[in-house]
């Protein structure tokens, strides 16, 4: 019997045609959100700018929006509103990281710059700058009396003026339509005294 060289290998016996091949199941198997998911990226990016106050945390709530929803998908009920549903994700996004800061010594908020429409890159709305310097008082004044207000009665303020019904307001934030009702109500109020302090 000859004996092959040391150097080479022997290859196993091939398996028999009637013995099956088990290969391990993957770990974890990817999920994709449906394209439609997508649709809602502008309004989510708008919420998470206004709740943030800037650019670059509300890009990151948006991501963090989007890989908990993948994360998440098991969870969502086909046939149930998406768009409330990513906006729940959203607010409890930010929740956590805001309560994550309040934590942190280092204290993050709104450190918005107050800008002239010449160095935001935005046009007057039209050449006149006294029109323009009101429009940045107002706005930051808007965005202060928003940033004033608690996380809850932001959210709601916000999901309100994204043109949210009663219903998906309710199923964004977890809660009945009548608390929604009330809870809208007590924040407008709230904010129209705010805007009146922020005015004088």
């Amino acid at each position: 019997m000859t004996r092959a060289p040391a150097h080479l290998t022997l290859l196993p016996k091939p398996v028999a045609a009637d013995v099956e091949t088990r290969y391990p199941e993957p770990v974890a198997k990817t999920v994709a959100l449906p394209r439609t998911a997508l649709d809602h990226l502008d309004a989510l990016y708008r919420v998470a700018r206004s709740l943030t106050g800037r650019d670059d945390d509300a890009e990151e709530l948006v991501q963090e929006t989007y890989a908990r929803a993948v994360a998440g998908w098991a969870q969502f009920t086909p046939g149930t509103n998406l768009r409330a549903w990513l906006f729940r994700i959203l607010r409890n996004a930010f929740i956590d990281s805001y309560r994550r800061s309040r934590a942190n010594p280092v204290e993050i908020g709104f450190d918005e710059e107050v800008t002239s429409g010449a160095s935001s890159g935005r046009e007057p709305l039209r050449s006149d700058g006294e029109l323009e310097r009101l429009r940045n008082l107002v706005t930051t004044d808007i965005e202060t009396a928003l940033a004033s207000l608690s996380v809850d009665a932001r959210t709601i303020i916000l999901l309100d003026l994204e043109g949210l019904t009663e219903r998906e307001l309710a199923d964004a934030l977890g809660c009945a339509v009548g608390t929604v009702k009330s809870r809208l109500a007590r924040a407008r109020v709230i904010l129209r005294e705010r805007l009146r302090d922020y005015g004088s």
